[in-house]
């Protein structure tokens, strides 16, 4: 995946960061590779809610998926 798409899927990112932080979480990008998989770390209160699979599945990964199709998934780790 080219570096021009990579920033600004990491830009798409942190325009959802505040709502994550509103709640007491976060997520941070770990790395985006090359075949379409983001992988990111939940933190604060997002990395042990028990709804954090839906933040990130439902949320995150829709929500990025709008703007850039050749996004395979989005995982945690």
């Amino acid at each position: 995946m080219e570096q021009e798409i990579k920033e600004k899927i990491k830009q798409k990112i942190d325009e959802i960061k505040p709502m994550l932080q509103r709640d007491g979480g976060d997520v941070e990008v770990v790395e985006i590779t090359d075949d379409g998989t983001v992988k990111v770390k939940l933190t604060g209160a997002c990395a042990h809610c028990p709804m954090s699979i839906m933040t990130l599945k439902m949320g995150i990964e829709s929500y990025l998926k709008k703007f850039f199709p050749e996004i395979k998934s989005v995982e945690n780790v």
